[in-house]
C-alpha cells in the first residue's frame, strides 16, 4: 500500500476551505512568510506548554498552528507571491518545529516521570525526519516531483499532527489533574488497562514512530520502482 490516510482529493478541499482565509490574513498585512515564521514561533509556544507537562495546552497549540501552516502556502499560490525561497524557508521551519515540540514532549515526560515517552519522542522525531527526507531527497533526483511525494506513506505530517494532537488532548495536566497512578508510579490511562507510562502520549508517540518508519520504507519503495521503470 502506497497511498496516504490522507486522499489528494482532501487535500485539494481542505486548501480550497483556507483559501479565503488565507487572503484575509494577507489583506492584514501578512506576507506568507510572515505567516511561516508566525507558525513557528507559534509551535515553539506549543513545545514550551509541553516541557512544562501543560499537555492539554499543548495539544491545543499543536492543532492550531499545524491548522495555521496551511495559511502560508495557501496566500502564495492565491496571490502569486509562490518563492523559492519562500518553499525553503516553509519547509525548514517546519522541520525545526517538529523537531522543537518533540524536544518539549521529551522533557515533560522525562519530568513527570516517565521516561519511557521520552524514548518514544525521539523515535518519533527521528522517523518523522526520515519521511520528510525521503520525500525531499527522493524529488531533488526527479521522482516523484511536485508534491506527489506527500501522497506516499501511512503517516504524512497531518496524520502525524492529528496522532500527535489526540495523544497530547487526552493526557491530563498536573496542574489540572492529577494522574492515578499505580503501585509501582505508572500512570494509568483507564482502571481496565494495565498501567501505562506516560498513557496515551506514550502510546501516540509510540504510533506515529511505527508509521512514519512504514511510511519510510513505502517511500524508499517508490522510488526504487520509478527507478526502474526509467
Amino acid at each position: 500500500m502506497t497511498g496516504s490516510f490522507v486522499s489528494p482529493a482532501t487535500r485539494q478541499r481542505v486548501r480550497d476551505l483556507a483559501t479565503p482565509i488565507a487572503r484575509a490574513l494577507g489583506r492584514l498585512g501578512l506576507t506568507p512568510n510572515a505567516l511561516t515564521l508566525i507558525g513557528f514561533v507559534g509551535t515553539c509556544i506549543a513545545a514550551a506548554a509541553a516541557a512544562s507537562q501543560s499537555w492539554l495546552i499543548a495539544g491545543v497549540l499543536v492543532i492550531l498552528f499545524g491548522i495555521f501552516d496551511l495559511f502560508d502556502g495557501t496566500l502564495a499560490r492565491a496571490t502569486g507571491r509562490e518563492s523559492k525561497f519562500g518553499a525553503f524557508l516553509d519547509s525548514t521551519l517546519d522541520r525545526a518545529g517538529e523537531a522543537v515540540v518533540y524536544l518539549g514532549i521529551a522533557i515533560g515526560c522525562i519530568a513527570g516521570g516517565f521516561d519511557l515517552g521520552a524514548v518514544f519522542a525521539a523515535a518519533a522525531m527521528g522517523a518523522a525526519f526520515m519521511v520528510s527526507y525521503t520525500r525531499a531527497k527522493s524529488e531533488s533526483l526527479g521522482f516523484t516531483p511536485g508534491t506527489g511525494m506527500a501522497n506516499i506513506g501511512l503517516a504524512p505530517r497531518e496524520v502525524r499532527i492529528a496522532i500527535l494532537a489526540l495523544g497530547l488532548l487526552v493526557t491530563p495536566s498536573p496542574l489540572i489533574q492529577p494522574m492515578p497512578t499505580g503501585p509501582a508510579g505508572e500512570i494509568c490511562i483507564d482502571s481496565c488497562l494495565a498501567p501505562i507510562p506516560g498513557g496515551m502520549l506514550t502510546v501516540s508517540l509510540a504510533v506515529i514512530a511505527i508509521l512514519a518508519t512504514i511510511t519510510t520504507i513505502q517511500r524508499i519503495l517508490h522510488a526504487r520502482a520509478q527507478s526502474r521503470e526509467g
